[in-house]
């Protein structure tokens, strides 16, 4: 239960960091490097959030 939890709340950071690079592109208009800082944090929760999925399907901890 705990697992699953926390992997709602690692989509959830997904999505604020897709919004908020989102936000500084408007804001920004180009010129600034939070862009690509947002959705480096957003590409490396993802693959977290993926290699964890997959963990957890080979010990048995999501079925």
């Amino acid at each position: 239960m705990v697992f699953k939890v926390l992997v709602v709340l690692m989509l959830f950071a997904v999505i604020g960091s897709l919004f908020s690079s989102l936000v500084f592109l408007y804001k920004d208009k180009g010129e600034g490097s939070r862009v690509v800082k947002a959705l480096t944090v957003r590409i490396s929760l993802s693959i977290l959030l993926f290699v964890g999925l997959l963990l957890s399907l080979h010990f048995g901890l999501v079925s």
